[in-house]
């Protein structure tokens, strides 16, 4: 685990928001087995398919996250919100743009198209200032451990980064383990 700007984990979380990669659902293994993991220790879980394109996605990802902390009896604020790759994205965009949450979740994160680090997807991250987990793997051609901590850095709120064994799909037991060690504060 890196900290790459230190500052408390998320507090007093009423329930995670995860959110897939471009090309999957909802039902993608990962956040399938971040779910089983989460509510395994009493966070409550909601798993929200995106529309493809970058256009609708953010305002989806708010208006799940509100639905959610509603059902909940709880403000946005106690959420956390995320994903995997573009569902990252896609919710980083939405916590950039003014979505109040507990915390943010970038799992595999697309820093740059395969083989185009020249093309960096980076413009909002100063404007995010809510803690946020990074989990990616070691040879995820979206963007290596050294660039996304570069990058990363340029989040406001306190910033962690977690390097696994693997690629853009890093096995699921230990981006379970980080998420739900960093939600729970432990």
């Amino acid at each position: 685990m890196r900290v790459l700007r230190a500052g408390p984990g998320p507090v007093d979380v009423a329930g995670v928001l995860l959110t897939p990669g471009a090309s999957a659902t909802r039902d993608h293994a990962t956040l399938v087995a971040l779910d089983t993991a989460l509510t395994a220790v009493g966070v409550p879980v909601r798993r929200a398919d995106l529309p493809r394109g970058a256009a609708a996605a953010p305002a989806r990802v708010r208006d799940e996250a509100t639905a959610f902390a509603a059902e909940l009896g709880a403000g946005t604020e106690r959420i956390v919100v995320g994903g995997r790759s573009f569902g990252g994205r896609m919710s980083s965009l939405a916590v950039a743009d003014g979505l109040p949450v507990a915390g943010l979740l970038l799992l595999s994160y697309p820093l740059h198209p395969p083989g185009r680090p020249d093309r960096l997807r980076i413009e909002h991250l100063p404007r995010i200032a809510v803690p946020v987990l990074a989990v990616s793997g070691a040879r995820d051609p979206y963007g290596t451990p050294e660039e996304l901590a570069e990058h990363l850095a340029a989040v406001a709120g306190p910033a962690t980064l977690v390097v696994v064994a693997g690629a853009h799909g890093p096995p699921d037991p230990p981006v379970a383990t980080a998420v739900r060690t960093w939600v729970r504060g432990v």
